[in-house]
């Protein structure tokens, strides 16, 4: 990959995950609820799923998913659902106390790669890369060796910095009329994603 394409790569990247979408707001809602260092199983959860894609999509299996309209269909459907679905018990459980019982890593860990892994945004951009940035002239594996290390950097910047955001937000002194409307918000987030999604008509 030359340095022009690379850097070309890196603008898309860096747009593609420091723009909110439902990683963001899990991250966010992670920070909140667990503190900063126990959510980084979150971002662990994210990562794992974004070195998934990016292998996969060098293999050539998103563009195999995409030509198969049927398949992505029903994994879109899927995945707006199960949004739709964490949004409204998220809103149920909003009122509660922010004192939960504490979360296993792994149920962390899990939730944030099933959002990351449910979420069309990741499809979609994966894709965009591959289809874009990819020169077909080089070797894909060649330029994994660059696009690896560089997308799963800015990820891990970027998830790093929403969680850090949401354990501030955690860390403050919000009445709790206002703790509740903010994690109302984000459990609107959601629901407004997976309505999104669901709605979604690609091209």
């Amino acid at each position: 990959m030359s340095f022009d394409a690379w850097l070309v790569f890196v603008t898309f990247w860096a747009l593609f995950v420091t723009t909110p979408g439902p990683n963001a707001v899990n991250c966010i809602g992670n920070g909140m609820t667990h503190g900063f260092a126990r959510s980084l199983w979150g971002v662990a959860g994210i990562l794992t799923q974004a070195a998934l894609f990016l292998t996969l999509s060098a293999a050539g299996v998103t563009a195999l998913i995409t030509a198969a309209p049927d398949v992505f269909a029903a994994v879109k459907l899927l995945g707006a659902l199960l949004l739709i679905a964490l949004g409204v018990r998220a809103w149920l459980r909003a009122s509660l106390p922010m004192d939960p019982k504490p979360v296993a890593a792994h149920g962390i860990y899990g939730r944030a790669f099933l959002i990351a892994t449910i979420n069309a945004k990741s499809l979609a951009g994966y894709l965009a890369a591959f289809s874009q940035f990819v020169q077909p002239d080089v070797p894909i594996w060649e330029q994994m060796r660059v696009i690896f290390p560089s997308a799963l950097t800015l990820t891990a910047l970027s998830y790093v910095t929403y969680t850090a955001l949401g354990a501030w937000l955690g860390k403050l002194a919000l009445g709790a009329v206002l703790n509740v409307w903010v994690r109302r918000a984000l459990a609107v987030c959601f629901v407004v994603y997976g309505v999104a999604l669901a709605l979604y008509a690609p091209g």
